[in-house]
């Protein structure tokens, strides 16, 4: 036998077999801080004015996974998405298998998403921490909603573009994963400390460009954490300002929209659990209605996606990915080892513009800076780390020889079921 001849070859083709596919997918990291868009991209990439949109808008909502959301997206025809498996399930503490189940509580208990509760959820690459992370009561991790829960959102992924390799940037939680969104990096950050961050941010770039920009915050916006934002804290608006500079087709070139991060269950728009996730759905209904309505949709693309996973259940493997500096995680005792060289789970992307690809699905693999490096490549701005220096920065989500959305169809209303509503304020009063 060829194993008795060859016992090492024999048990080293046995690891690498066992080990996770996602362990072995290396990135190429060629690129370092300072890249222009020309250096990265093949030369007949669209780049600066080719790209005919003016103004970037970014929605990011918080706390849900790809599966837990557009997972059953196959259900009604989009059988190209990487949805839920047939399968999918993550044992209990003494294996009890649990399936993903569709859920039916629109409010429910938080789901842990700690740096260490990623990387256990994670676990080396088999995706089977979920329950055991979150006992008591851990197969709440397991529930997905589909279309029935989500028709707007369906309406959105079904009749714009989306991307269903979409990472967050690390297996951890909000704050490090909204820097990496508006910096490609959190600067040793994998908690939520709420500290003033002072490495270079886009918001830093686009000043030194002349290129205005404005963060619309629903309650507090969460660039304020930012040394570039504190410079400019007149550049941080109320959101009902981005509806009347919408209608007025005021739009600055660059804007951030915050949802409400604060409140009882039925006021918080961000979709946080416990918050009710219909009043985060109509919220973004709010936002796209006044885009498409705007004078400005012609020359427009909103990126609608999440922070993190929140701790809900995906199937897919996190990949890895390019380290964006030389700086470590700040890890203390007790905490999970691990790198900034790997992404986090999946999270919902979806691309609102008229030059969108209609009911595209892109299965290239993006996380948080790929926004960032669309930005940069519409206004070729150098990239701020070697994250976002390697990112795909989401072309693919468009055809900019033809507007094909100009006029969207009618989105499905994002309507809030009373009784669900009211069961949310039993189980979580304010």
């Amino acid at each position: 036998m060829p194993c008795v001849r060859h016992r090492s070859l024999c048990v080293l083709l046995t690891t690498l077999l066992a080990w996770p596919a996602a362990t072995l997918a290396k990135p190429r990291c060629r690129y370092e801080a300072g890249a222009l868009p020309s250096e990265t991209l093949p030369p007949k990439a669209p780049k600066g004015d080719a790209i005919p949109i003016d103004h970037i808008l970014v929605l990011m909502q918080e706390n849900r996974s790809f599966d837990h959301y557009f997972g059953r997206l196959p259900a009604f025809g989009h059988s190209r998405v990487k949805g839920l498996p047939r399968n999918a399930a993550n044992p209990t503490a003494d294996g009890t298998r649990v399936p993903a189940y569709h859920e039916t509580r629109y409010c429910i208990e938080d789901v842990h998403h700690s740096w260490n509760a990623s990387h256990q959820q994670w676990n080396g690459g088999r995706n089977d921490g979920f329950v055991v992370t979150n006992d008591p009561a851990g197969e709440r991790a397991m529930g997905y909603y589909d279309e029935t829960d989500l028709p707007f959102y369906y309406g959105l992924a079904t009749t714009f573009a989306m991307a269903d390799r979409f990472f967050c940037s690390l297996l951890g939680p909000t704050f490090p994963n909204r820097l990496y969104l508006l910096a490609a990096t959190s600067d040793g950050r994998i908690n939520n400390a709420l500290t003033t961050f002072t490495r270079p941010s886009i918001f830093g770039q686009l000043d030194g460009a002349g290129i205005d920009w404005r963060i619309y915050a629903s309650d507090l916006g969460f660039g304020l954490l930012l040394a570039d934002v504190q410079a400019h804290t007149g550049n941080v608006r109320p959101i009902a300002e981005y509806y009347a500079d919408a209608a007025a087709g005021t739009l600055p070139p660059v804007a951030f929209i915050d949802p409400k991060f604060f409140g009882d269950v039925l006021t918080e728009s961000d979709e946080h659990p416990p918050a009710d996730m219909q009043v985060g759905q109509q919220f973004v209904s709010s936002v796209v209605g006044a885009l498409i309505d705007s004078p400005q949709w012609d020359r427009s693309a909103l990126f609608i996606t999440y922070d993190e996973h929140g701790g809900f259940y995906d199937h897919l493997q996190p990949r890895q990915a390019c380290e964006p500096d030389n700086v470590p995680p700040a890890l203390q005792v007790g905490d999970e080892p691990g790198q900034f060289d790997r992404y986090g789970f999946r999270v919902p992307l979806i691309a609102v513009s008229p030059w969108a690809k209609p009911g595209y699905v892109s299965h290239k693999i993006y996380d948080l800076t790929s926004v960032l490096r669309f930005i940069q490549t519409r206004f070729e701005l150098p990239a701020l780390t070697r994250r976002d220096a390697n990112a795909r920065p989401l072309l693919e989500l468009f055809d900019f020889d033809e507007a094909q959305l100009a006029s969207p169809p009618a989105l499905p209303d994002a309507s809030i079921d009373a009784a669900r509503a009211q069961q949310c304020l039993v189980d979580f009063p304010p």
